[in-house]
């Protein structure tokens, strides 16, 4: 049987420089050991933070995406599960 170690990786419109706020995202990574900012991107580039989590050894299982209330075509958050197993 198989011991899965669990996280998450939070992608979020960061909202904060200059008057393109919108296209800028922060990268959030959630262990049960703790939390680390991966850093973040001027546009809309998930696959680098992705890539680094799988380098890792962890699988994305699940993938959330979260859009603004008055406007469905602004994407606001995506989030995704990720697992690896224990040794």
């Amino acid at each position: 049987m198989t011991r899965w170690e669990y996280a998450r990786l939070e992608y979020r419109s960061a909202g904060t420089l200059g008057t393109d706020r919108f296209m800028d995202w922060d990268a959030i990574f959630y262990t049960g050991s703790g939390v680390q900012r991966w850093g973040t991107d001027e546009r809309y580039d998930d696959l680098i933070h992705l890539n680094r989590a799988g380098a890792d050894g962890w699988e994305a299982y699940h993938r959330n995406a979260v859009f603004h209330a008055n406007e469905p075509h602004r994407l606001f958050a995506v989030t995704y599960s990720l697992r690896r197993p224990l040794p």
